[in-house]
């Protein structure tokens, strides 16, 4: 088996719109295509013994051990590594449950599609699935320990933790949107203007002077003990003959910790003795130079946290800790603790498994013991200094036990520090007793606390804290979302995104946009090329000053990794025809159709999949969608049209030499189609469905119509406006036109503006594009010959393949097919092929360049325009 292609998708995508984050395997199944699953010998057993956790796995079936039956039936071995994929995530530690297999247009390679948790967890699960199931349909030995141990690990150094989490989790269920930024570790909770950010359980609300504070202990205690909140004494030192002063002051037992620092690392408790004291020192010496020594305050570990001012949960905390049972030697008794199903590796499960590290040597050399002592029954060893849940702890919610007093004292101390999310830690006798009462004290403030002991505690009740951080980020109706704008289809995808973005301005709306030729924030390019994939949407939604984005969504995109959004406001499908076909696993225009759907298949429901009626690929999207649809179309009386809005349907329609939006039964006139300067007069008939889309676009966001028609005339197609689209350039001596078209579609609409444009002679200068189909290319060749009095073949800088006299070869052999006595020439740089246009064309001609260089093209027309100016000023003089 060999995976030909892997793909890693991030959202809704040609695979799947439900779940997005998938795997796709292209995968050649070669020695395996001819073989069925129930051929091999003892192949079902062998893999329920190598991952019992397969009996669960449904299958098409639908009923648990599905797939294990399915496999004893027959089945083909892509299916098999379907499934070894998704378990061998589980195993590590992230459950994928979604799964599908499709068979390509080639013999012997099947689509493998299976959902993941974290990246590269998902990329290494598909390729030891494929070693594994190749091994297995040999008939080898296969052992998957290590792959299971890999894919922990690359579960602890990817996963986001169990505190971020969970407030991602909760944010999903109020629809409130995220973005991973995982450079910085920082989760952007909304898009554009409303977003929030969080890092663990830190906010981009949280002040950073209250981190400071709490981040100081011994500051922390000052400002506490001012306000009268119980603290214990003690003191900060940097060396033994001050640790040797402190003690003297405060006497054992101590607690030694280091001044700054958290998840009580390098903290050491209930020292008793010089000895122990000088290894505490050198412990917590390992995080901080400064050194807080404190006196012991005798009772159990709590925690209490405080969100948003507010007492939300508290939490009694317990080192990690084995009972003996008189016959089993203390390794064997943390073996039995670590065989709780709720336990697993970091932070995988609701606790974490008990390691024996130095601190737990050192605890039982203390005590005299080895980890082949055998405890008496019912003596409790405690394996570590501190009750952190990240080293084996356990926690019990009592949030219900907290004494009023102590309730009233943590929204204090939270409100003193200046922390909007609050940790506390308390120690004390009963946490139900006023804490001056039991003569506790208040130990630590954390910013940042960690909140799965309130999440999952070992007993008591979970205490859903996501929720009141959520509701402080968001308030009731307070928005998390811009509204998006996504537009798709084979030609016209630019100019309507631009389009579109010009209309929202004029409103006074920020925003963000992405085409073909960049992004742009605020009418702004902010980065220049191609940008039409999920990153540059995702850039646009991560602003923040954008209060709307407009995305223009390209098939490259979507097919490479999927959208950036998961539901957009407008989908706009502009057309579909054949291009790009033959990439990508698409074939026909069909299949390309099915990947333009992704787009008002994320439609939300109150939103608009806005589609071109004329178009009967594009109609056909219509069907079975869950948000509210409009039509445009250039034929009033087109059918489709009549039927939609006669059931109370909104339309914009060409009508009478009007752009008209119907609206049931009534017919709103927009503007004259030729005072509309995107048309040319009303001669770019494409220009004209580009018009009618972005003028639904613009009604559904509650755009007033005046305000419509007014930003319809002040866009003015120019180099500026719309780079490569329809630049019309009068020069004194004849007409040039740079576009950008590149496909067949595209130039089939551009000569049609062509032929009804009055010239004594029309020139093109044309290319092959090296990854289209022959006949494409031929057919490129035969459209000009049918317009043009002359042609010039130029070459792209990028041949994608091919040979310049291949490509060259059929461009002519469509050219004669339609004009056999025509004799193109071949200047192969795009830059000399235009200027020898502009140099020889006689007066009164029309020169069309279907241009790769756009910039290079403009720039080189307006000095043509500023010579032919100056002679034309000097033969007048």
């Amino acid at each position: 088996m060999k995976i030909k292609e892997l793909k890693i998708m991030r959202g809704p995508n040609y695979w799947s719109i439900k779940h997005p984050k998938v795997i796709v395997l292209k995968l050649d199944q070669l020695d395996l295509y001819d073989v069925q699953t129930n051929e091999v010998e003892n192949l079902t057993q062998r893999l329920q013994k190598l991952m019992p956790g397969l009996q669960n796995h449904r299958s098409s079936e639908g009923l648990e051990g599905g797939f294990l039956r399915l496999v004893k039936l027959g089945t083909t071995f892509s299916k098999v590594v379907q499934h070894i994929a998704l378990e061998l995530q589980t195993m590590g530690g992230m459950e994928s449950g979604y799964g599908r297999c499709y068979a390509s247009d080639q013999e012997g390679i099947d689509f493998v599609i299976f959902s993941y948790q974290q990246e590269r967890a998902g990329e290494y699960a598909a390729h030891a699935a494929v070693r594994i199931t190749e091994a297995l349909g040999r008939g080898e030995k296969v052992n998957i320990v290590q792959d299971v141990a890999r894919l922990h690990q690359i579960r602890e150094d990817e996963y986001f933790g169990p505190s971020t989490e969970a407030i991602v989790w909760e944010a999903m269920n109020r629809n409130i949107p995220y973005i991973q930024n995982r450079q910085a570790e920082v989760i952007q909770l909304g898009y554009g203007i409303y977003q929030k950010h969080i890092q663990a359980a830190m906010s981009s609300s949280t002040s950073f002077f209250a981190v400071e504070n709490a981040g100081d202990k011994n500051k922390t205690k000052l400002i506490l003990e001012e306000a009268g909140v119980p603290v214990p004494r003690g003191k900060i030192i940097h060396n033994s003959r001050e640790l040797e002063e402190a003690i003297e002051a405060l006497d054992y037992p101590i607690v030694t910790k280091p001044l700054f620092g958290n998840q009580g690392k390098g903290a050491s408790i209930n020292i008793q003795n010089w000895k122990d004291a000088l290894k505490g020192l050198a412990e917590a010496h390992r995080y901080s130079p400064e050194v807080m020594v404190e006196q012991l305050i005798e009772g159990f570990d709590y925690r209490i946290l405080v969100i948003d001012g507010k007492f939300t949960a508290a939490a009694k905390r317990t080192p990690a800790l084995v009972v003996g049972d008189g016959n089993s030697t203390i390794r064997q008794l943390i073996n039995q603790v670590n065989k709780d199903p709720r336990r697993g590796i970091g932070h995988e499960k609701a606790l974490t498994h008990i390691k024996v590290d130095k601190i737990t040597r050192a605890i039982l050399r203390e005590k005299e013991l080895t980890l082949q002592s055998i405890l008496p029954a019912g003596e409790t060893l405690y394996l570590k200094r501190t009750a952190n849940l990240s080293t084996g702890g356990t926690a019990t919610d009592v949030t219900d036990l907290v004494h009023p007093y102590n309730v009233l004292m943590a929204e204090r101390v939270a409100g003193i520090i200046g922390l909007d999310i609050c940790g506390i830690d308390v120690m004390t006798s009963d946490i139900a007793i006023p804490l001056p009462e039991t003569r506790g004290a208040v130990i630590e403030v954390n910013a940042a606390p960690g909140l799965r002991m309130h999440i999952s505690p070992t007993e008591g009740l979970p205490r859903n804290v996501a929720d009141p951080i959520i509701s402080m980020l968001f308030p009731h109706n307070c928005p998390s979302r811009i509204p998006i704008a996504a537009i798709t289809g084979t030609n016209g995808k630019t100019t309507t995104t631009r389009l579109i973005a010009h209309l929202l301005r004029f409103t006074g709306k920020k925003v963000g946009y992405t085409t073909t030729d960049g992004i742009y924030i605020q009418d702004k390019k902010i980065i220049k090329g191609d940008t039409t994939g999920s990153f540059s949407s995702e850039f646009v939604l991560k602003d923040p000053t954008v209060d709307f984005a407009v995305l223009e969504c390209a098939r490259g995109g979507m097919l490479r990794s999927g959208l950036a959004f998961t539901q957009c406001d407008i989908g706009v499908v502009m057309n579909v025809s054949e291009d790009h076909l033959g990439l990508g696993d698409i074939h026909s225009v069909e299949d390309m159709a099915r990947v333009k759907a992704i787009i008002p298949k994320t439609v939300c429901s109150e939103g608009f999949a806005i589609l071109n009626a004329d178009d009967d690929l594009v109609f056909d999207m219509a069907a079975g969608l869950h948000c509210k649809v409009a039509f445009f179309s250039l034929n009033e009386d087109n059918p489709r049209i009549t039927e939609h809005i006669s059931k109370g349907g909104l339309a914009a329609v060409f009508e009478d030499g009007f752009v008209s939006i119907f609206k049931n039964t009534y017919k709103i006139r927009v503007d004259r189609v030729a005072d509309i300067p995107l048309t040319f007069g009303g001669k770019a008939k494409f220009n004209i469905y580009n018009v009618l889309a972005a003028t639904l676009a613009g009604y559904v966001s509650h755009m007033e119509i005046n305000e419509i028609k007014t930003a319809l005339r002040t866009f003015i197609p120019s180099p500026e406006t719309t780079p490569g689209r329809m630049n019309l350039f009068k020069l004194p001596q004849y007409d040039v036109l740079v576009d950008y078209a590149h496909n067949i579609a595209s130039m089939e609409a551009i000569s049609d503006f062509i032929n009804n444009t009055e010239a004594s002679y029309k020139i093109g200068i044309i290319a092959g594009i090296g990854d289209r189909r022959d006949e494409d290319t031929k057919q490129i060749g035969r459209i000009a010959a049918e317009v043009f009095d002359d042609i010039i073949i130029r070459q792209d800088k990028d041949l994608r393949g091919r040979s310049g006299k291949e490509l060259n070869k059929l461009i002519k052999e469509g050219i004669f097919s339609v004009k056999p006595e025509l004799e193109p020439k071949e200047i192969n740089q795009e830059i000399k092929a235009l200027a020898h246009a502009l140099e020889y064309a006689p007066e009164g001609s029309f020169i069309a360049l279907f241009s790769e260089d756009i910039p290079g093209a403009v720039k080189l027309v307006e000095n043509f325009r500023v010579i032919q100016h100056r002679k034309s000023a000097s033969d007048q003089s």
